[in-house]
């Protein structure tokens, strides 16, 4: 039974916490649209955008970049928006655990992630020679899922350490730089030494390596795993130590 009304509570935060994002159309609008926008016009009209190899690559970077975008602004500022509301205060103290309002926002931010890549598959499909066999896709979605995880946790960090203000300031900060620097944009192929060897320690140069092996088939870096773990560790423990100072100061 408690099994039961665990699913049903977690059901309920991710339905009420999607119901509140889509209350505020831009930020919908932003997630969905700009990672494909990019597709659109930065990479459409290039002459690679007819070969199948560069063309698949470029659409994993970018699929890469909604991932990050969702897991900085649904995860980090939708989460120190969250805090300031009286009815967050309330859910934590129910005697159900932090674990439905946690997962139901994990939900809520899949499908946040799902929504900004459905546009740019669709772009990438009708205008470009990009191509994913059946056989990448369980792999090309896993390897989605590990490059979102440390995004995933930094998000949590941010939002659960700073206020709204800050965490928006913190999240478009972060966003373009490590874009950028991880080769969402650009392929790092086109880098100078010096950023190209800064960008392999980079959470988003890992992921960008991790998606574009599964969906092309290229060798992977021997560092990106690496990278990765190390990455995942170290922002898993922010989060971790983030949420729990929080419940230390509020709930003491």
């Amino acid at each position: 039974m408690s099994t039961m009304n665990d699913l049903r509570l977690t059901g309920l935060h991710a339905r009420y916490q999607f119901t509140e994002t889509i209350r505020v159309p831009i930020a919908v609008i932003g997630t969905m649209l700009f990672p494909s926008l990019s597709l659109l016009f930065f990479v459409v009209p290039q002459s690679f955008a007819k070969d199948a190899g560069p063309a698949t690559t470029a659409t994993a970077q970018l699929a890469v970049f909604a991932v990050m975008s969702v897991c900085l602004f649904t995860y980090g500022v939708g989460v120190a928006e969250d805090r300031a509301l009286p009815w967050d205060a309330y859910t934590r103290t129910l005697p159900v655990g932090p674990s439905p309002r946690l997962i139901g926002r994990l939900i809520n931010g899949l499908a946040f992630i799902v929504l900004g890549l459905v546009p740019l598959v669709l772009i990438a499909w009708l205008l470009t020679a990009a191509t994913l066999p059946p056989s990448r896709l369980g792999l090309t979605a896993a390897a989605l899922v590990a490059a979102e995880v440390p995004l995933f946790a930094s998000g949590i960090s941010i939002g659960y350490s700073l206020s709204t203000k800050a965490a928006l300031a913190v999240a478009q900060s972060l966003l373009l730089p490590l874009a950028f620097a991880g080769g969402l944009f650009l392929p790092p192929e086109t880098f100078p030494g010096w950023l190209n060897l800064i960008s392999r320690w980079l959470p988003t140069r890992a992921g960008r390596d991790l998606v574009v092996t599964a969906t092309t088939g290229v060798a992977l870096p021997g560092t990106t795993l690496l990278v990765l773990g190390g990455w995942t560790l170290l922002t898993g423990s922010l989060a971790l130590w983030a949420y729990r100072r929080d419940e230390g100061r509020r709930f003491r």
